[in-house]
């Protein structure tokens, strides 16, 4: 995949997909609208970052590339791809205990804090790419 030439795009299945960390400038696209909501997206291979209405969804340290990103009544699911290993944080529910699966792979539970964020590591290899699961336990 290497990047989203259109910086975010609605998929056919009605997920997102969005960021290019082969950009080696910043760049960044606003006011694109998918189910109601408003997002923007800044990426280049340092960062990628996405907003939804103003608010903080998903960061990641380099920058990546996400296909198939879904918000879920119960977490988020999404592809992640990227040149090296990634530090991802995540906007979930504050104070929650969540599982993370990684290529279907429960890696453990964390708890958010107060402010809802959920940060973690995905090891990555050029061009792989890592299937990501995060969801609420009950």
């Amino acid at each position: 995949m290497s990047g989203i030439n259109e910086l975010i795009r609605i998929e056919a299945d009605g997920s997102i997909s969005f960021g290019n960390y082969e950009l080696d400038t910043k760049s960044k696209l606003s006011d694109f609208e998918y189910a109601g909501d408003v997002y923007k997206v800044k990426t280049f291979k340092e960062i990628t970052k996405l907003e939804r209405n103003g608010t903080f969804v998903y960061e990641s340290v380099p920058g990546t590339a996400v296909s198939g990103f879904r918000i879920l009544e119960n977490g988020l699911a999404f592809t992640v791809e990227g040149p090296e290993d990634v530090q991802i944080t995540v906007e979930m529910e504050e104070d929650t205990e969540y599982k993370i699966l990684l290529d279907e792979v429960n890696v453990g539970h964390m708890t958010t804090n107060l402010g809802g964020k959920l940060s973690f590591s995905v090891e990555l290899e050029k061009a792989e790419q890592v299937q990501v699961q995060i969801m609420r336990v009950e």
